[in-house]
């Protein structure tokens, strides 16, 4: 049989993570106890309300069968909560908020519904490698816009008056920045509605990080008239600790999460409803949880991220927000890779390097902080055992 694949896998390979997992897992199971500092998947636990509302409505006869794909009420509900309390941003949980099975799903649902094959999406350089593979995927023109230290990895807006948009219709962004922590401005939101609005451009912000040290909690819909060009994702992955839940949301107009929904409704059957409700309650975890889960915890891990850092040389801009530390590597490095592979296989540590973010991350590096502390200090002290 000659079978061969759809062109369209030329277009991305497999995702670095999913490749370098199972290298990892091989060194586990020679007994190489490898410390993981490399993917943003938080190790500690939903609040203990959100778990028992879960395994409470599980537990109903009748809470087992076919959800609606708009989500439920109650959880659309808790999420224009949300937006209301953090971000002072009023929203029609009708019509104006879309649950998602994680941000991955929303990326692809609204370029299927914002993007015909051959159409243009500005993606950030260094940015989530996600938006550019399932723009790729779905026959999109990926056309790239740096983002550069001595901008504060913000976007330079010059340089994106003088490119040719012709066909661009949509724009990534994500603020407060992954992978590089810069911190969201509500000065370049205003910018990036403006440009939206004059060039006929749907802007997409990337929001899962605005509670995880960030001084404030900024969202681009607080823009007045972001609305009428603007999407906002956000996750529960991050600021919850669900990764593995997938729940996440969009917020946009009516128009927009219509067309979205209507992509959706033809690929899934709507989520688990005791999960729904269980993200409902998540949504409502007091300040106490947040300040606790967000901030203290990751201020201490940080703390052990920028000794690693150190002991390898690398510099960082110590202002940055999230659950990642980015830093440049020493200059004798040719590239990133070179260093984190002898970190992985000397020191038995795995850290992430910043070209798989892109070309304008070839020398940087990134820590999670998605490991207990007494882990983060085992791993400082295997680095600083090997590089001195």
């Amino acid at each position: 049989m000659n079978i061969k694949p759809a062109e369209r896998l030329n277009s991305v390979s497999e995702y670095y993570f999913s490749r370098k997992l199972k290298e990892v897992a091989r060194l586990n199971a020679e007994g190489k106890d490898i410390v993981s500092l490399a993917i943003g998947s938080p190790d500690m636990p939903p609040s203990p309300e959100t778990i028992e509302t879960l395994c409470r409505e599980a537990a109903r006869p009748e809470a087992h069968g076919y959800q609606p794909t708009a989500g439920i009420k109650e959880l659309r509900e808790a999420m224009a909560e949300h937006y209301q309390r953090w971000y002072g941003v009023t929203l029609n949980p009708a019509t104006e908020i879309q649950p998602l099975i994680g941000s991955k799903e929303g990326i692809l649902h609204t370029t299927l519904a914002l993007v015909n094959p051959g159409e243009k999406v500005l993606v950030p350089n260094p940015g989530y490698p996600t938006y550019t593979s399932l723009s790729r995927l779905l026959g999109c023109e990926v056309v790239n816009y740096d983002l550069k230290s001595e901008n504060g990895w913000q976007p330079d807006f010059e340089t994106l008056e003088a490119m040719d948009l012709t066909g661009v219709r949509l724009m990534w962004t994500n603020y407060p920045n992954m992978p590089t922590g810069a911190p969201a401005l509500r000065s370049t939101y205003e910018r990036l509605v403006d440009f939206a609005r004059r060039h006929n451009i749907v802007v997409v912000n990337d929001n899962p990080y605005s509670h995880i040290l960030a001084k404030e909690h900024l969202s681009i819909l607080q823009v007045p008239g972001a609305l009428d060009c603007c999407i906002e994702f956000n996750s529960m992955s991050k600021s919850h600790n669900m990764p593995g839940w997938r729940v996440g949301m969009l917020a946009g107009n009516e128009t927009f999460v219509r067309w979205i929904l209507t992509v959706k409704s033809n690929i899934d059957s709507g989520t688990f409803r005791p999960l729904q409700l269980a993200a409902a309650q998540a949504f409502r975890n007091s300040d106490e949880w947040h300040t606790e889960a967000n901030i203290n915890v990751y201020a201490r891990r940080r703390q052990t991220a920028e000794s690693i850092m150190q002991a390898l040389g690398c510099s960082y801009d110590p202002s940055q927000v999230g659950m990642f530390l980015w830093g440049r590597i020493p200059e004798h490095y040719a590239d990133a890779e070179q260093l984190t592979e002898r970190v992985l296989h000397e020191a038995r540590v795995f850290i992430t390097p910043g070209f798989i973010f892109g070309s304008n991350g070839q020398r940087y590096i990134r820590i999670s902080l998605c490991a207990n502390e007494r882990r983060m200090s085992e791993a400082l002290q295997r680095i600083r055992n090997v590089f001195g």
